[in-house]
């Protein structure tokens, strides 16, 4: 049996719920290394206009909505790694719209962020592949809510099939 098996719904903040209930069963390991590189896939080969586009006003550019997905995984990661750690631990929220503004993402080339990206999901695969059953039900606070260690493994590779299916049907899809 894997240390990261799906969480219970009560695992983590109910907000969360959408994200986790894309994931399809198996190992979470597995998916978060091949998700990432179909993810990638689509991202390949845009143009700077493509890499700047927003659907909408007040909407964030691809760049951005990648930046966001970096700097998510970076947060979750560390919320399961200090949660690990140390059980119980209370964490800091994000205001997701501050960090996007203040991020500088939208001046940076897609691919740069893309290869941070990358980078990233190979770290975190072996941080949450190092942890034992019992770390991964450890848990702690983050912004105000109760989670378990394993469930940011399954929040974390939710969020980038949330934001793939937004990216396709708003970015690449509407012409952008």
């Amino acid at each position: 049996m894997s240390a990261l098996p799906r969480p219970a719904d009560s695992e983590y903040a109910e907000y969360y719920g959408t994200y986790v209930s894309q994931v399809p069963d198996g190992d979470i390991l597995e998916t978060l290394r091949d998700q990432l590189g179909d993810t990638l896939a689509i991202l390949q080969d845009l143009t700077e206009e493509q890499e700047t586009f927003r659907y909408a006003e007040g909407k964030w550019s691809l760049r951005e909505v990648v930046g966001h997905l970096v700097d998510t995984e970076w947060l979750f990661a560390f919320r399961a790694l200090a949660m690990a750690r140390e059980d119980g631990v209370n964490l800091p929220g994000m205001d997701q719209d501050v960090w996007v503004a203040t991020s500088g993402a939208n001046e940076r080339p897609l691919a740069e962020s893309c290869a941070e990206w990358a980078a990233l999901r190979r770290a975190t695969i072996h941080m949450f592949a190092s942890l034992s059953e019992e770390q991964g039900e450890r848990t702690g606070i983050a912004s105000g809510n109760p989670f378990t260690v394993r469930s940011f493994a399954w929040i974390i590779a939710g969020h980038e099939l949330w934001h793939r299916g937004l990216i396709e049907q708003h970015y690449l899809g509407a012409g952008g």
